[in-house]
């Protein structure tokens, strides 16, 4: 009862009318960043998260997440009518959703895409209200090692399972880290990787390495590498389901949303996997009936299923963030940095306390899943518009909004250049497919993790030894090793039945 009554009051702070506005502006705003292609719920949050600092922080998170909402709603519609995923979650929907446009259903694929969003947000944000305050209860009495084992389960685990290459994964969670400890030492104020430069010794904000790696690199890599493209947009038709398109998506919807919530609350690989492990599940069970529209036709379970496990990680990811301060995903790691820059860091305090600012922020789940619902059936074709923008004049007003909120910041033109800096090594990365999400991971939970590490070292006497004598500490190191290896067997399991799935397609169509 304390449970409801808690969200309960967070409800009433989150409706009021101001509030609500945010909230509105938010879901508005990020379902046409999401919409636009290449700009996905993290660039759209550090793009805009400049713009906040004089903000409430009640309303300034509110405003966060409505965006990160909007912009995963907003990424099915490129994928669906251009084939072009906002970021890679939005891969498997393109796969048949994009098909499905190519026949004529986008509409059907539109509406299924955003009924799966609506349905599988609501219930992971259910499982935030009743699975965080319990697993705070269990936080709340760790010590600082296994506090510190946990940072490191996240960093190795999400660093070796997102991209292509476990090596790249770890080249850049070690980059970032390295980001991260540029500034004066917290504790001994020793300078460190500052290079005599007084602009560095408070270190790389994180909302200048989100925005540069995001955002700036986004379009110079656009600008540099993609040239001029013809993209043909296809029709959106009737976004109206029948009746026997409800009967085949309101399973895929429940099994997506069961695949993603703990793909979000346990870091094993981020929100592109479980959409991965959806399609692969979806294309095992789907009937015989239907099985040779997989490929071809395009099969509404490939874009159900997918949909909602990837909204269902998106929320559920949440969990570790308010109750311990671990991101597991970019939108989370940029949502960590901007609690950074206002002076408060999530916790099981905030839960165990009964701080009403979490409830206040998970009561807006609710809010911006359901204004995103409303809004967004009838209004589809109005974000289809956006697609028309020329893309020379998109871009240069991308980099306008990232260079004006930066240099907001602190009024500092040796910030701008740090921020084309950043931009330029997200450039550089992107060519050489190395994954930013670990980089952006490691810069935001770097500093944290090295005073859980002085921390811990001293009730150790000064010995590491600590993180193999304490037992729960000893159990999640070893869970560090599993976490590292689980996540590349799913998904060669999953690569492996998606490649099955275009083999039978490529039989069936000879």
């Amino acid at each position: 009862m304390d449970v409801i009554h808690a969200l309960w009051q967070g409800l009433a702070v989150a409706t009021t009318p101001e509030n609500l506005a945010w909230a509105l502006a938010g879901c508005v705003l990020g379902t046409a960043l999401g919409v636009l292609p290449g700009f996905g719920p993290s660039v759209a949050v550090a793009l805009l998260l400049p713009m906040t600092f004089h903000v409430d922080i009640t309303q300034a998170f509110i405003f966060f997440i409505a965006i990160a909402c909007g912009g995963m709603y907003g990424g099915s519609t490129t994928s669906i009518l251009l084939n072009i995923p906002g970021e890679s979650a939005s891969m498997v929907t393109a796969m048949e959703g994009n098909r499905m446009a190519l026949n004529g259903r986008a509409g059907v694929a539109l509406a299924t895409a955003a009924i799966g969003s609506w349905l599988a947000g609501t219930l992971a944000a259910l499982l935030v209200v009743w699975v965080a305050p319990w697993v705070a209860g269990i936080a709340s009495r760790l010590g600082p090692a296994e506090i510190f084992m946990l940072m490191v389960m996240a960093l190795g685990a999400v660093s070796a399972a997102i991209g292509k290459s476990t090596l790249r994964g770890m080249t850049a969670l070690f980059v970032g880290l390295a980001l991260a400890c540029v500034g004066a030492e917290s504790v001994t104020g020793v300078e460190r990787w500052t290079a005599g430069w007084p602009l560095l010794l408070d270190g790389i904000d994180m909302v200048l390495v989100a925005v540069g790696l995001f955002v700036v690199a986004e379009v110079l890599h656009a600008a540099i590498f993609e040239g001029r493209v013809r993209r043909t947009l296809n029709t959106v038709g009737r976004v109206r389901m029948s009746s026997q398109d409800w009967k085949r998506s309101w399973r895929p919807w429940l099994r997506g949303t069961v695949i993603g919530a703990p793909f979000g609350c346990v870091p094993i690989g981020g929100i592109d996997m479980p959409t991965y492990v959806s399609y692969a599940s979806e294309r095992y069970m789907v009937r015989d009936a239907y099985r040779a529209e997989f490929g071809r036709e395009g099969a509404i379970e490939g874009v159900a299923g997918p949909e909602a496990a990837n909204n269902a990680t998106v929320t559920a990811a949440l969990i570790p963030l308010l109750v311990m301060g671990i991101p597991t995903s970019n939108t989370t790691a940029v949502m960590l940095g901007a609690f950074q820059n206002y002076g408060v860091l999530p916790g099981p305090q905030w839960f165990t306390s009964g701080h009403s600012f979490v409830w206040v922020l998970i009561a807006s789940l609710f809010i911006g899943n359901a204004m995103l619902w409303v809004l967004n059936m009838p209004m589809v074709r109005m974000w289809t518009v956006l697609l028309r923008i020329p893309r020379p004049q998109l871009y240069a007003a991308m980099l306008v909004l990232a260079a004006a909120g930066v240099y907001g910041m602190r009024q500092s033109v040796g910030d701008l250049l740090l921020l084309y800096g950043m931009g330029l090594l997200g450039v550089a990365m992107r060519r050489f497919d190395f994954p930013l999400t670990p980089l952006v991971i490691g810069v935001a939970l770097g500093p944290l993790a090295e005073v859980q590490l002085r921390q811990a070292v001293a009730v150790g006497n000064g010995s590491l030894a600590i993180f193999v004598q304490q037992p729960l500490s000893l159990t999640l190191l070893m869970a560090v090793v599993a976490l590292v290896v689980l996540p590349r067997a799913l998904q060669g399991w999953a690569n492996h039945r998606m490649a099955q799935a275009r083999a039978a397609a490529q039989q069936e169509q000879l």
